[in-house]
């Protein structure tokens, strides 16, 4: 097959220049050519990536420069409300170290712009984090004016206008020393669904990570710093399938592999439950052919290939979105408002 890019993501961290380099060998190369600088730590269950990004680096990867910070939990569930507030805690974290140099800040006005469509759950978590944190505006109000401003704009398909150009207004009005972006974003791996937060200082293109890329909104395009706090909520569906697919070429594998064992006779079930990372899938050659021994990334591109303009072409979200939509909601509101006390009170 041509080598193409069919990737949708909005998360550095699965931007192609960072899945070719995965292993910390390979991220260390990347490191020393220059341009770029990836650190990664853990506190407690939340694995935190930090990439800047110079001008150089900037042309290398085709991102912006800037600082990006990825946040996940890879077990976390919607009911984990433990898993929920420590990632809550290390964003409200890292949020301070982003900003530690924003002296203005304590007297400044603040701009919160929720993105996304209320009415597609997916796309809610921006507007609804707003109509939340609503509730903490008048809290910073005085007879001087206000410091902290909040709106959701809507999307183009509601209002027949871009997103950006109701931005711009608002803070051409207000002018704000800050603003501060909540949007859903896209994924290109499964498992990351509600399971991220990406917090970066280079702005936002809403839309972008699932085609439908609008005007940018930066500190280029509005002359004030622009902070993005983005949750991924979907993935494309070709990525869907071929994760579907490598999980059951895994446990197929797991299957043949345990068939000799003696362990495998005692089993009363007639399947196994986990997979073995392990397993030799060359096993699978016999069964599947050549497919099986393809990559993970070109089973994706088959399925782009294969569905572009085809009406199964979608995204996809988990089951339990509203859940997550509302529980994001609610911590991302709480992080903002600690994060507003910290640093005005």
């Amino acid at each position: 097959m041509e080598k193409h890019n069919f990737y949708r993501t909005d998360l550095l961290d699965e931007s192609e220049e960072m899945i070719r380099h995965r292993t910390e060998a390979e991220r260390g190369i990347l490191t020393d050519s220059g341009g770029i600088d990836i650190k990664e730590d853990r506190n407690g269950r939340v694995i935190i990536t930090s990439v800047v990004v110079d001008k150089d680096g900037e042309k290398r990867i085709n991102k912006k420069e800037g600082t990006y910070v990825t946040l996940t939990v890879p077990a976390l569930h919607s009911a984990d409300q433990d898993g929920i507030d420590e990632l809550s805690a290390e964003l409200l974290k890292q949020l301070n170290k982003m900003l530690e140099n924003q002296n203005t800040l304590k007297m400044g006005k603040i701009l919160f712009i929720g993105l996304g469509n209320r009415d597609v759950t997916p796309d809610a978590i921006g507007p609804l984090t707003m109509d939340k944190l609503r509730d903490v505006v008048p809290d910073y109000y005085s007879d001087a004016g206000g410091e902290v401003f909040v709106y959701a704009p809507g999307v183009t398909i509601q209002t027949g206008l871009e997103t950006a150009d109701f931005i711009y207004a608002v803070a051409n009005q207000i002018k704000p020393d800050l603003l501060v972006v909540v949007d859903a974003l896209a994924a290109r791996d499964s498992s990351r669904l509600c399971r991220t937060i990406q917090l970066t200082d280079t702005g936002i293109h809403p839309g972008s990570g699932v085609g439908n890329s609008r005007k940018e909104v930066s500190k280029e395009t509005l002359g004030v710093p622009v902070i993005a706090i983005g949750i991924p909520t979907v993935v494309d569906g070709p990525v869907m399938i071929a994760d579907a697919i490598d999980s059951m070429f895994g446990f197929i594998a797991s299957k043949i592999s345990e068939e000799s064992s003696p362990s495998s006779r005692l089993s009363v079930s007639p399947w196994l439950h986990k997979e073995n990372k392990d397993a030799d899938r060359s096993t699978l050659l016999p069964i599947f052919g050549d497919w099986a021994s393809w990559t993970h990334e070109e089973r994706i591109q088959l399925f782009e290939e294969v569905l572009t303009n085809h009406e199964l072409r979608t995204f996809i979200s988990p089951k339990e979105i509203d859940s997550w939509v509302s529980l994001y909601a609610n911590a991302l509101s709480g992080t903002l408002d600690s994060w507003l006390s910290d640093n005005k009170k």
